[in-house]
C-alpha cells in the first residue's frame, strides 16, 4: 500500500480519501489529484466560498444567507 497524511491506503486507485483526493497507488509511489475546483470568479462582495467534505466541491453562498447559492463565473 502507500501511506498518505498518515493513513495507508491499498494498491490500486482509492475513488476518494478524506481529504477529496482520487489516488492511484502502484506500491513504490502513489499519485493524486483533487476531487474539487476553486472558484475564481463570483460577487466576492457578496458572497463567499465554504468547502463541503460530504460533497468534496466548494459552495459560493451569499454572506448575509448562506442558504442561497450564488452564481460562479469560473473554476480552476
Amino acid at each position: 500500500g502507500c501511506m498518505l497524511n498518515g493513513k495507508l491506503y491499498p494498491l490500486g486507485v482509492t475513488e476518494r480519501t478524506d481529504d477529496c483526493f482520487k489516488c492511484s497507488c502502484n506500491g513504490v509511489s502513489m499519485g493524486c489529484c483533487s476531487l474539487f475546483h476553486t472558484p475564481v470568479s463570483y460577487d466576492e462582495k457578496n458572497c463567499k466560498v465554504v468547502f463541503n467534505q460530504s460533497k468534496c466541491d466548494y459552495d459560493v453562498v451569499r454572506k448575509d444567507d448562506p442558504s442561497e447559492e450564488c452564481f460562479v463565473y469560473s473554476r480552476v
